[in-house]
C-alpha cells in the first residue's frame, strides 16, 4: 500500500517491475501496489478467434480508431456497467493515464458506430510488451472487436507480451492463461528488452489475415 502521491515515472518503473496499481473503489483515494501470485497472459500465437467475431470483423461493423479520444475510453471504463457498480480507476489512476497517454506510453482502440463511442479499451506500451488495463462496451461485440484490433496490431508491431493482470471468463474465451509470477517476471524482462511499433495502418483486411495467420478460431 502507499499514500498519494504517485508520478507517471513512478508509475513506469512499477510496470517494468511487474507491479500495478488499483484503487478499491471509483471515489477510493488510496492506491495499493499488486503482483499477484497468478498473472493473466493472451499469448499472442494462440489467440482465440471465435468465427463469429471474423465475420463482424469482414464487414466493419465498427469505426475503429487508436487514441482518438483516450480519455472517453478511460470514462467507459471506470463507468458502472450492468454487474458492475464499482470500479478500481479511481480520479488519481485516471488521471496519471491521461499523463501517459500524452507522454506516448498509454494508447487506446476505441470503437464507434454512427459516430458515436459504444466501446474500447486502454493500456500502457513498454518495450514489446503491453499492459492491458481495462475495456468497456455499450453494444454487443464492441469490445470484443477492439480486442481483436489490438492483437493484430500488437502482432503486426511485434509485440511479444499481452498482459491482462488477471483473467476473466471471457477472457478466457480469447485465450487468456494464467501463469507463475516468475516465469511472468522473465517474461516482461524479455518483452523490456525489446522494440515494438504501436502505430501503423490496420484495415479490418489486415486484422483478420494477421489473426488467421497468428491464431486460432473457435467455433
Amino acid at each position: 500500500m502507499t499514500e498519494l502521491p504517485v508520478t507517471p515515472d513512478l508509475l513506469l518503473r512499477a510496470y517494468a517491475s511487474g507491479v500495478f496499481p488499483m484503487a478499491r473503489s471509483r471515489r477510493g483515494r488510496t492506491l495499493y501496489w499488486v503482483d499477484p501470485d497468478e498473472r493473466g497472459i493472451i499469448p499472442l500465437d494462440a489467440f482465440h478467434v471465435p468465427k463469429s467475431l471474423i465475420k463482424t470483423l469482414r464487414r466493419g461493423s465498427f469505426e475503429i480508431s487508436v487514441d482518438r479520444d483516450f480519455e472517453g475510453v478511460l470514462e467507459g471504463c471506470a463507468a458502472p456497467a450492468p454487474g458492475r457498480t464499482e470500479t478500481w480507476i479511481n480520479d488519481k489512476i485516471a488521471e496519471l493515464f491521461v499523463d501517459l497517454h500524452g507522454m506516448g506510453y498509454a494508447h487506446s482502440v476505441e470503437c464507434r458506430l454512427g459516430g458515436e463511442l459504444v466501446g474500447g479499451l486502454y493500456g500502457l506500451r513498454l518495450g514489446s510488451a503491453f499492459f492491458g488495463e481495462s475495456m468497456f462496451s455499450r453494444v454487443t461485440d464492441a469490445s470484443k472487436v477492439a480486442l481483436c484490433h489490438l492483437v493484430a496490431r500488437l502482432i503486426g508491431g511485434g509485440f511479444t507480451l499481452l498482459d491482462t493482470q488477471f483473467i476473466t471468463e471471457h477472457l478466457e474465451r480469447f485465450g487468456a492463461i494464467e501463469i507463475p509470477r516468475a516465469a511472468y517476471h522473465r517474461l516482461l524482462n524479455d518483452a523490456l528488452k525489446r522494440q515494438a511499433r504501436f502505430d501503423g495502418d490496420y484495415p479490418s483486411a489486415r486484422v483478420v489475415s494477421l489473426l488467421k495467420q497468428s491464431s486460432t478460431q473457435t467455433s
